[in-house]
């Protein structure tokens, strides 16, 4: 859904690039790097996630589905990222013209598996809200199958089904390694492009928790190359909370050595 009818009528009214995001999603990494790479000047609207503010009505006026992040272009919106990274890229015709568009497609359809361990191996590590707080997200919010997994996830996720996500981003990576081995620079060729983007925030998630990335060694090569560029620290890194970093990486090195970690799941300790 590359553009929908604003529920709220004065985004038609804004000029220029206003994007509604939040600094540690990975969906917002992917548009913030690209603004970063064409050099296109935004309006931040930033949206605090840990406070629910996805889950006000103003907000859910803006992204009927009340996730980030929602970009308007002239008072066009626009809100699924990868629509939103093909839609800025369009601007700048040679960072898209290299691009495959199975790779986009596989980056989107990692996004479920990427929330589900993200909450499980890094989102853990914090209380669970008061009763009151979860009770107002279901509530307040209008997005029936967020709603849902938020109560799957203070029930705490079955084991297999954690497992599995595993086993599914083991094999993309794996797919994305063998690309790779072919000697090429980036994922769709020697030209940086899109295809790089989109996957970029899901290597950094990762390594937060912990990932095995040994043993795909041509991605760990290309994500050493492609965090490297100035895009990765001025959209990513310069966005994070360091203390948030520091509790993800305490609790990581946590569950390590209880064996319950990433590295626990889906045969990688194998």
């Amino acid at each position: 859904m590359p553009r929908i009818e604003p529920q709220d009528p004065t985004l038609k009214d804004l000029s220029g690039l206003h994007l509604w995001h939040a600094p540690m999603s990975s969906c917002s990494q992917r548009v913030r790097i690209v603004l970063a790479e064409t050099g296109q000047a935004f309006e931040s609207h930033l949206v605090n996630l840990e406070k629910d503010e996805h889950a006000t009505e103003a907000y859910q006026r803006i992204h009927p589905k009340g996730l980030v992040p929602a970009l308007v272009d002239d008072g066009a919106l626009i809100i699924e990222s990868i629509d939103i990274i093909r839609h800025l890229a369009g601007r700048n015709p040679a960072l898209a013209a290299t691009t495959q568009p199975e790779l986009l497609e596989k980056a989107d359809a990692a996004q479920l598996d990427l929330k589900l361990l993200t909450f499980e191996f890094l989102f853990r590590a914090a209380p669970p809200p008061p009763p009151e707080v979860a009770e107002a997200f279901q509530k307040r919010h209008r997005n029936d199958w967020l709603k849902q997994f938020r109560r799957e996830f203070a029930a705490g996720f079955d084991p297999e089904r954690i497992d599995a996500a595993v086993r599914r981003t083991d094999e993309g990576f794996r797919h994305l390694d063998a690309l790779l081995s072919d000697g090429r620079s980036y994922l769709a060729g020697e030209e940086f492009s899109l295809a790089d983007i989109a996957w970029m925030p899901n290597l950094h998630r990762f390594d937060l928790m912990g990932w095995p990335y040994a043993r795909t060694p041509h991605l760990k090569a290309w994500f050493d190359r492609v965090s490297a560029r100035p895009s990765y620290a001025q959209a990513l890194e310069a966005w994070e909370d360091a203390p948030a970093i520091e509790a993800f990486t305490a609790y990581t090195e946590t569950r390590r050595k209880a064996g319950t970690d990433i590295r626990s799941f889906g045969g990688l300790d194998g």
